[in-house]
């Protein structure tokens, strides 16, 4: 029986314009969201012709669904590293400077997430329900075993992964308001510092053992 054909590699031309196409779809979809965007839309933003882009990929669906893959794969890499052999309290702290610097460095990501999640994650429910669930659900069996070890004070993992996740998110996903309460002077870096001081105190006070 022969072997199945492998694709052709791409060039290094394709691989530029592919990544040209997808920054071009990340702005257009994390600003309009996927229904409010167009092929059109991208194409203009990638400044190519929409056949040229359709060369790349075959539907807006694919460019999304291409987005999401590599989102997900980078949004989860923090969470994969918390290691249950290292001290508790030092890897949650790293867990929560992690995806405060993700927040930072990648709000057009973050805001893309947010609205697909806000549509009812139509077409990530699968990968929601599968690579997140069973990769959430091995790190909260490390995190009860912190606490049958008397290592962290008692807490339900699940809704302390969920509170990091909207903590660090909203200086994302609510960026202009932050900034607007916070006024001019703190528009710089300094408030991702700033966040993540005060959500370790809030976090890893409560975490730590009694007694």
């Amino acid at each position: 029986m022969n072997a199945p054909l492998k694709p052709p590699k791409r060039t290094r031309i394709q691989t530029e314009k592919r990544e040209r196409i997808l920054e071009a779809a990340l702005e257009v979809f994390s600003t309009n969201g996927f229904r409010g965007s167009t092929i059109d839309q991208i194409a203009e933003a990638a400044g190519m012709s929409k056949p040229n882009l359709l060369y790349y990929f075959r539907s807006k669906e694919d460019m999304h669904q291409t987005l999401i893959s590599k989102l997900l794969d980078t949004w989860l890499e923090p969470l994969r590293e918390l290691d249950d052999s290292r001290d508790p309290l030092t890897e949650l702290r790293g867990y929560i400077r992690r995806k405060l610097e993700m927040a930072r460095d990648y709000p057009r990501e973050s805001r893309l997430f947010a609205n697909e999640i806000l549509q009812g994650a139509p077409r990530i429910l699968p990968l929601l329900e599968g690579e997140l669930k069973s990769l959430v659900d091995e790190k909260a069996r490390i995190i009860k075993n912190w606490i049958r070890a008397g290592r962290i004070a008692p807490t339900d993992p699940y809704h302390l992964i969920f509170s990091i996740w909207a903590t660090t998110q909203h200086y994302s996903d609510f960026d202009v308001q932050v900034r607007a309460v916070l006024g001019y002077d703190h528009y710089g870096e300094g408030r991702f510092e700033d966040a993540a001081r005060f959500l370790e105190n809030l976090f890893l006070d409560g975490l730590r053992p009694r007694g």
